[in-house]
């Protein structure tokens, strides 16, 4: 019943099927469901806080307008999760390096980049 995680590619290309696995990004497409066994599996929707509030990942897309039609959305915010983790204070050349892996089609990603620049000023919201 979870509808947020796209399937794009099927090769492990595209990046629109990003999860995280025990905090770690991984495209869901290359995984099989006997790896999952034992494992902590977060979808986009499992990024939605207990009072009903967007992640601030989330929160910085909609602000930064870095989504247009939102079909590659789920697989870039669940990248930035893992990204900010390991880069909490990252330069533009890393951030584009770090969703190097993810495609949009509607976008130039020059919002998208705003959007992770901007969250990763604020450590209390992206959870540094």
């Amino acid at each position: 019943g979870l509808t947020g995680t796209k399937r794009g590619c099927e090769e492990g290309v595209c990046g629109c099927c990003t999860v995280l696995v025990d905090g770690r990004h991984v495209r869901s497409c290359l995984m099989l469901t006997l790896q999952a066994r034992g494992r902590s599996i977060t979808t986009i929707e499992g990024l939605r806080r207990a009072d009903g509030a967007l992640d601030p990942v989330q929160e910085a897309f909609v602000e930064h307008g870095a989504l247009q039609c939102g079909y590659c959305t789920p697989g870039f915010v669940m990248t930035t999760k893992a990204f900010l983790r390991e880069c909490p204070s990252p330069t533009e050349d890393q951030v584009r390096e770090g969703l190097s892996g993810n495609i949009c089609r509607c976008t130039g990603y020059v919002k998208i980049v705003e959007a992770v620049l901007a969250l990763a000023q604020q450590p209390s919201r992206n959870g540094s």
